[in-house]
């Protein structure tokens, strides 16, 4: 793996493509994510966002960008979904993978406890490993930061509960967190186009993630079928 100060180098003010399939989706396969990742890192992307240890396997054969590695897993009785336990962070760091993203909002976690609660045992855990906050809020970026994650990304916002109808890409979170959080503050979720992308990189953050728009032809189907019908 990267050291962290060289891979928030390689990384500051570039496209990171997430490229993810869920299992009832027609593109769900390592091998589809891999040629995915692959045009994504010909295309100009300096990073890649994956879900899974074998799509993650599948994109390092061809792709030697640095890679953001989730688990989503959905739990009984909990929203928490993006690596939401320790039995998903442990194949990722097994792996290899430069970040591990987690769920860092303030919904309470598969095991009935918070994020305030476990992430200090997982830093400890894994103290040579990059860790970035996936939040929905000022707030819960403000607890990730506290609690020492690398990076935060405002991956949530617009997901939870408590943030749903907010307009995406939500630029005034972005924009406060970029003035009062010194890590690297990274813009996901709702970059539809170009203009989205300049508006967050506008706002100072330090690299941009973009999903949907790029690599879910079904999700880009969807979107334009809806302003005719």
């Amino acid at each position: 793996m990267i050291n962290k100060e060289s891979l928030f180098k390689q990384i500051k003010g570039k496209l990171i493509v997430s490229c993810q399939a869920l299992p009832e989706e027609p593109l769900h396969s390592p091998c589809i994510m891999g040629r995915m990742a692959y045009a994504a890192m010909l295309g100009g992307a300096s990073g890649i966002r994956a879900n899974s240890v074998e799509d993650i396997r599948e994109i390092k054969k061809t792709v030697t960008l640095p890679i953001i590695g989730i688990i989503k897993r959905e739990y009984e009785g909990s929203d928490v979904f993006i690596t939401p336990t320790i039995e998903e962070i442990d194949p990722l760091y097994q792996e290899g993978v430069d970040i591990i993203a987690l769920d860092a909002t303030n919904r309470t976690r598969p095991d009935g406890k918070s994020i305030s609660e476990v992430f200090p045992n997982i830093k400890e855990k894994y103290k040579d490993q990059i860790f970035m906050a996936d939040c929905s809020t000022y707030e819960e970026a403000q607890e990730a930061y506290r609690l020492g994650f690398d990076c935060i990304g405002t991956t949530l916002s617009g997901y939870t509960e408590y943030t749903r109808g907010k307009i995406l890409p939500d630029v005034d979170l972005i924009e406060r967190l970029v003035k009062d959080i010194n890590i690297p503050i990274i813009a996901e979720g709702g970059i539809w186009s170009p203009e989205d992308l300049i508006a967050v990189f506008n706002r100072g953050v330090h690299c941009a993630v973009v999903g949907t728009a790029i690599t879910r032809p079904m999700e880009i189907t969807k979107k334009f079928v809806k302003v005719i019908s």
